[in-house]
C-alpha cells in the first residue's frame, strides 16, 4: 500500500499547502489504490481519472486565497447522485444510463471550487434504499467482509473510504444514507444541519429533510472536507455562508460536553441487542472526559411516521413527472413510494408537519439539560450483501423494507447535526457504528465532542485496510 493512501486527508493537505507533495502525486496513489481493490468491493465503478490529471496540473500551493478553506488538490470520491460535469452520472438508474451533465452540481462545485479534485463516482442504490447495488453498476461488497452489504445509500463512498481508495467523498442523507453505511464501514459520516452545505437543483429547493455531507476516516478528516463544501450558492436558497469559521480547527478548541443521553433505540425502532450493547460500552467512554451519561432521552413518538409521510412527499414531488415517463425502468420499491406520496391526503401531511413541530420543541428542551445525545447509527449489523433488506430484528418483524435503518429517519426530523462514529465491533468482527447528535447549527461542538471520543476509542489506527473475504 503507497504509504500516501495511509495519511490522513488532514496530512496530505498540509503536506501539498508546504510543497512536499503534488496533487498529481496524490492523484496517482489514489488511481494505483483504486486499480488495486476496487474490483472486490466495487465501491468506484465510474473513474474519471483523466479529469483528475488535467486538474492536478493547475493546482499548485500558491494558487489560492489564504482565507479560504482549501483542499489542496486532494483527490476525492463524488457520489454517484451528485453531478460532476463531463462525468457520466447514472444515480443507480438504467434511465440515465448515458447521462453525463455539462457541469458540476453545487455540491461538486464547491468542493472543486476549494482544492478538491473528483477521481470516481462512488455506487449508490437505484435512487434510494439501504443496500448498495443497481442495474447500471451492479452491487457493492463491505470490505470488513465481502459477503456482507456496505449500507446505503453512500455505500460506495464508506466502502472507498475504508479500503484507502480515496481520503475523503461526499455523501448524501434524507433518512440514514450516509451514516448507516458509515457505520457498517467504520468510517465518520456528518450529517450536517439543513442549509451547511449546498445542494444542486435537482433536489427540491425548499425541502429540509435531505442533506449534503462530508465522509472521510476521521473527525478531524471530515471537519476539513466540511470547511471546504460549506456555504452559500445561488443555486441553493437555504444554503449559508460560515462566515470563516473553520470546523478544522474548532475540533481541538473549546469546551467539552458536560452532559449526555444515550438511548438504545430511541423507545420507537426495535433493536440488535448486541449493537446496542456496543454503542452503550463507547458511549460511557465520553466519562473519561469528565462529562456525564444520563439515559434521558427525548420522546420521539410520532417520528418515523411523520418521516415517511414526509419522504414520500418529498419523492412524489422530485419522481412524480418521471413516474409518468419511465416506470417500466424504475425500481418497484422506489415506484410504491412515489405513489405513496402521490396518494396521500393533505391531513396526513398536517399531522406530519404536526409531529416535527412537537419534536422539534422537546428537542430544544432537551438541549437546556444536556450537550448531546446518542444512540446507534442502525439497528442491526451489515447482513449478507445478496439480502435486498431486514425483515426481522432480534424476533420481532419489521413492517417495511426500511424499517431496519429506521433510528436515523427519527433523527433526521430534528433538523440537528448528526456524527456517525465508529462504536466498535460485534462478536463477529462487523463494524458498529454510533449516531452523536447536537444542536442545530452546532456542529462546532459537536465535531469537537466525536474528536476527543474518536480518540479515547483509538478509531484511526484502524484504516485503511484490505478487503476480507470472511469474518469468523
Amino acid at each position: 500500500m503507497n504509504e500516501l493512501i495511509k495519511k490522513s486527508a488532514t496530512e496530505c493537505v498540509a503536506l501539498l499547502n508546504a510543497g512536499d507533495v503534488s496533487a498529481a502525486e496524490l492523484v496517482e496513489a489514489s488511481i494505483e489504490r483504486i486499480e488495486a481493490v476496487d474490483g472486490e468491493v466495487n465501491a468506484l465503478p465510474e473513474r474519471c481519472f483523466d479529469r483528475a490529471r488535467a486538474r492536478a496540473k493547475s493546482i499548485q500551493p500558491d494558487t489560492h486565497d489564504t482565507n479560504k478553506p482549501w483542499l489542496g488538490g486532494l483527490p476525492i470520491a463524488v457520489k454517484d447522485y451528485n453531478d460532476v460535469g463531463g462525468v457520466r452520472t447514472t444515480y443507480g438508474s438504467p434511465i440515465f444510463e448515458n447521462n453525463v451533465p455539462e457541469h458540476s452540481d453545487a455540491t461538486v462545485t464547491t468542493l472543486e471550487a476549494n482544492g478538491a479534485i473528483p477521481i470516481a463516482k462512488s455506487n449508490v442504490p437505484e435512487w434510494a434504499g439501504g443496500n448498495t447495488f443497481n442495474p447500471v453498476y451492479g452491487m457493492s461488497r463491505n470490505p470488513w467482509c465481502l459477503e456482507r452489504t456496505v449500507g446505503g445509500s453512500s455505500g460506495g463512498s464508506a466502502a472507498a473510504l475504508a479500503t484507502g481508495q480515496v481520503w475523503l467523498a461526499t455523501g448524501n442523507d434524507l433518512g440514514g444514507s450516509l451514516r448507516t453505511p458509515a457505520g457498517f464501514n467504520r468510517v465518520v459520516g456528518v450529517r450536517p444541519s439543513p442549509g451547511r452545505v449546498p445542494r444542486g437543483e435537482r433536489l427540491q429547493a425548499f425541502d429540509t429533510l435531505w442533506v449534503e455531507g462530508p465522509m472521510a476516516r476521521s473527525v478531524e478528516d471530515a471537519a476539513l472536507m466540511l470547511d471546504a463544501g460549506c456555504g452559500a450558492h445561488p443555486h441553493d436558497p437555504l444554503a449559508f455562508d460560515s462566515d470563516g469559521y473553520r470546523f478544522s480547527e474548532a475540533v481541538h478548541m473549546g469546551t467539552l460536553p458536560k452532559r449526555v443521553a444515550f438511548s438504545r433505540d430511541l423507545g420507537v425502532v426495535p433493536m440488535a441487542s448486541e449493537v446496542a450493547d456496543v454503542c452503550q460500552k463507547a458511549c460511557s467512554q465520553f466519562e473519561r472526559l469528565g462529562t456525564e451519561v444520563t439515559d434521558e432521552a427525548p420522546d420521539f413518538s410520532g417520528a418515523i411516521d411523520g418521516f415517511q409521510i414526509l419522504r414520500a412527499v418529498l419523492l412524489a414531488t422530485m419522481m412524480g413527472p418521471l413516474l409518468e415517463r419511465e416506470r417500466e425502468r424504475i425500481a418497484p420499491d422506489i415506484i410504491g413510494n412515489i405513489e405513496k406520496g402521490l396518494a396521500l391526503k393533505a391531513s396526513d401531511v398536517f399531522e406530519a408537519e404536526r409531529a416535527r413541530w412537537a419534536l422539534s420543541q422537546r428537542m430544544t428542551r432537551f438541549f437546556e439539560t444536556h450537550d448531546l445525545l446518542v444512540c446507534p447509527s442502525v439497528s442491526i449489523p451489515p447482513f449478507p450483501v445478496e439480502q435486498t433488506y431486514i425483515d426481522v430484528i432480534d424476533g420481532q418483524k419489521v413492517e417495511s423494507y426500511i424499517d431496519w435503518f429506521a433510528i436515523t429517519f427519527a433523527v433526521t426530523m430534528t433538523a440537528c447535526p448528526v456524527v456517525s462514529l465508529p462504536a466498535g465491533f460485534t462478536s463477529e468482527g462487523l463494524p458498529v457504528g454510533m449516531q452523536i447528535i447536537g444542536k442545530p447549527r452546532g456542529e462546532a461542538a459537536l465535531l469537537r465532542a466525536a474528536h476527543h471520543l474518536e480518540m479515547v476509542l483509538d478509531i484511526m489506527p484502524c484504516l485503511p485496510i484490505d478487503p476480507v473475504l470472511t469474518r469468523a
